[in-house]
């Protein structure tokens, strides 16, 4: 059998209470009680079980991040922001895929109601705002991407909707007037946000808004191929279309090429993250970029100082978001 800190104890001649001290360097134990002891866990082979000291004083040092999905690749640039600070406050992330599934995402959270985390953050979430609140009044939660409306719970996103509104007015000013939208039916905040940054922006620039001009799917390449297809299908179709990813856009292009289209001449296409496969798609696609690394990092930072702050804040930071001009979008003027 393993020995145990009682067995370095009586090997030592010293009580727990000191083997723990000298473990923890604490600087009340005597240089002398500090050799005993390091020579009788030499001697035992003694390994301390940081774990379950870890979880007696409720403290792992761990982080427990949940994704919906590993389709989205804009969350790789989000996970290194968050580990990198983690890192540096000598804490690590613990990496979950719920497949936006509420009973998953619930099992997932049991690591934070065992205390085998010290507290969660959710990009993307199945749980309604009464829920979040309730969790985050017993524990240490925090919302990265994906605001909940309602839910008064430390928040990190970029500005959906005036990253959209600023995408549709760049069309605008680039002559166009009828202007398209490629969405999704899948209940979220962001997509929420940037639709109406998109009714907005058409608003102000004195453009009726049609709905016939979005088609809602998924945020598969697929749909983006779908949505162009029912767009140029109308009888007066879209010169320009909004996209709320990349992903989509990038499949609306593919598709618009396919059928003989050409981009910027007969059908502009704007996206939203800027992913590393929207600068190397071809042509390369004008969209509006997300801050991913620096919403990981400050969302880590923040919960983190609620972590160790005896009241948390329950903050709602929108980082600025950036338009990238490229190929896909030209003037019409």
């Amino acid at each position: 059998m393993s020995a145990t800190i009682k067995d370095v104890a009586k090997a030592a001649g010293v009580s727990v209470a000191t083997v723990s001290r000298v473990l923890n360097n604490s600087a009340t134990v005597s240089a002398a009680a500090t050799e005993q002891v390091n020579n009788a866990v030499k001697e035992l082979g003694y390994s301390p079980n940081f774990l379950g000291r870890n979880l007696r004083r409720c403290e792992t040092n761990v982080i427990l991040a949940i994704i919906p999905s590993t389709e989205q690749t804009f969350y790789s640039e989000i996970i290194r922001g968050m580990q990198n600070s983690a890192s540096d406050h000598g804490y690590d992330i613990l990496l979950s895929t719920s497949n936006s599934t509420y009973s998953l995402e619930l099992r997932l959270l049991n690591m934070l109601f065992n205390r085998t985390v010290d507290a969660a953050i959710l990009l993307g979430t199945q749980l309604d705002y009464k829920t979040l609140m309730e969790l985050n009044d017993k524990y240490h939660i925090a919302l990265c991407c994906e605001r909940a409306e309602g839910a008064d719970v430390l928040t990190v996103s970029v500005d959906d909707e005036g990253g959209a509104y600023a995408a549709v007015n760049y069309l605008v000013k680039c002559g166009h007037k009828k202007i398209g939208m490629i969405s999704t039916n899948i209940t979220s905040a962001s997509s929420f946000d940037r639709e109406s940054g998109y009714k907005r922006a058409l608003n102000d620039n004195g453009i009726p808004f049609r709905e016939e001009y979005i088609y809602k799917g998924t945020y598969d390449f697929i749909d983006g191929a779908n949505g162009l297809e029912y767009l140029k299908g109308l009888s007066d179709p879209p010169s320009a279309i909004f996209c709320v990813s990349d992903i989509l856009a990038a499949g609306a292009v593919k598709k618009a090429l396919s059928e003989g289209l050409k981009i910027g001449e007969d059908i502009s296409v704007c996206g939203f993250d800027n992913i590393s496969l929207s600068s190397m798609y071809t042509p390369e696609i004008t969209t509006v970029e997300q801050p991913c690394y620096e919403i990981g990092r400050t969302v880590v930072d923040e919960l983190i100082k609620n972590i160790n702050n005896n009241e948390k804040t329950n903050k709602k930071i929108k980082l600025p978001y950036k338009l990238i001009e490229r190929e896909t979008v030209k003037k019409i003027l």
